[in-house]
């Protein structure tokens, strides 16, 4: 496992207004993601194959 810490990523969607986002970070391992309010929570790790789905179904549902 790494020792370096993951670069968190936040949807430019999001804004400035601190709403309710979440921001994301890949690893070898999993997709990390964590309420960008709570940062010092745990993140929920997601497989890349899982999260791939979920990208790809949320893309499909957008029109």
């Amino acid at each position: 496992m790494s020792t370096t810490e993951p670069i968190w990523l936040k949807s430019t969607y999001s804004g400035g207004g601190g709403g309710n986002c979440i921001e994301v970070a890949a690893c070898a391992e999993a997709v990390l993601v964590r309420d960008s309010k709570n940062t010092d929570k745990p993140a929920l790790a997601i497989s890349p194959d899982a999260w791939a789905a979920f990208a790809t179904s949320a893309a499909e549902a957008r029109i």
